[in-house]
């Protein structure tokens, strides 16, 4: 019998879009033979069942289902992919916890940990993983410009603590940025994040491990045309080189590959995650992980998915079945 499966997207985070676009993506790669598919659309407390053989339905949330022609139906597995908040902060983990379904992502604890920018770094302390400089200021803090400066050095970046696709991000390179930069990160987040500019080269490594397997795909240099990696350079095509394999030393690939594993492991993750980092005086800094990232045309980890010699579908059944099995334990 098929199983059902339901794609997750849209969220309430200024991500929706990109997560419509992961899960177009996906929609049209799952194994048909294997999964019914579903895409359920998330937005504040209205939740849909999108399709183009039917009419949206409203979804029931007391059991995650829907009814259609008084027949209800119920999901084997929840293929998350909002980007941000409730998708990839732990709410809707801590959702489907309650009712016992699959997701696919990390748990509850470890989505809103990582999501924590602030938290995730602090977290890592311990295991010396070298970190940028930072500085945290929540709204409502004073804020002493001079202060911040000393710690983190000019040009700096500020950005929302807990957010993604670089929405709220600006590059300052003047003591008189600061406020309007902060003003912009505060759109996006009650807590903003003052980190050192580190310059150096942008690398990213997805992977992911299961209870019988582990892959881990070829890192991916991204070189942006412009000041940084922003949301136009992510989006727009020709504003973002995005070389897969990075064109870096043996060495430095394993490296990376090594360090992402062992991060993996620190945060205790399940399904596809990725890892960003600077590379910079000969030291991997730890920028962020993602643990819902990209699965769109313009995404960076289906580029590293094709680069290992993988099948996009395969390593997408891999993940809901890995899910599927770990709730049974």
């Amino acid at each position: 019998m098929k199983k059902n499966i339901a794609i997750v997207a849209g969220g309430d985070s200024s991500e929706y879009i990109v997560s419509i676009g992961s899960a177009e993506m996906i929609s049209n790669i799952l194994d048909t033979s294997t999964y019914n598919i579903f895409t359920v659309i998330v937005k504040g407390t209205e939740w849909i069942v999108k399709s183009d053989n039917f009419c949206d339905v409203i979804v029931n949330k007391d059991d995650f289902s829907f009814t259609l022609n008084n027949q209800k139906t119920k999901f084997d597995c929840a293929l998350i992919i909002i980007h941000g908040t409730p998708g990839e902060n732990g709410i809707l983990q801590g959702y489907f916890d309650t009712l016992r379904i699959p997701y696919t992502t990390p748990s509850t604890l470890a989505s809103a940990l990582t999501f924590n920018k602030v938290f995730s770094k602090n977290y890592l302390k311990p295991f010396n993983i070298p970190l940028a400089k930072f500085v945290s200021i929540k709204k409502g803090d004073t804020i002493d410009v001079d202060q911040i400066i000393n710690t983190t050095g000019l040009p700096c970046f500020v950005k929302p603590n807990c957010g993604g696709s670089s929405f709220g991000i600006s590059k300052v390179k003047q003591k008189e940025e600061f406020h309007n930069a902060i003003d912009e990160a505060f759109k996006e987040d009650t807590e903003v994040l003052i980190e050192e500019f580190l310059e150096g080269r942008e690398l990213t490594c997805g992977l992911i491990k299961t209870k019988n397997q582990t892959l881990i795909f070829p890192p991916t240099e991204i070189i942006s045309k412009n000041e940084f990696f922003d949301y136009e350079a992510k989006y727009t095509k020709g504003l973002a080189e995005e070389i897969t394999p990075a064109d870096i030393s043996d060495e430095l690939t394993k490296e990376i590959q090594n360090i992402s594993s062992q991060i993996y492991d620190i945060f205790d993750l399940n399904g596809i995650v990725r890892v960003d980092y600077i590379y910079a005086n000969n030291t991997i800094y730890f920028m962020e992980v993602n643990t819902v990232p990209g699965m769109s045309t313009a995404s960076i980890v289906p580029q590293q998915i094709e680069a290992a010699g993988l099948e996009l579908k395969d390593v997408f059944t891999l993940v809901i079945e890995d899910a599927i099995e770990r709730k049974k334990e």
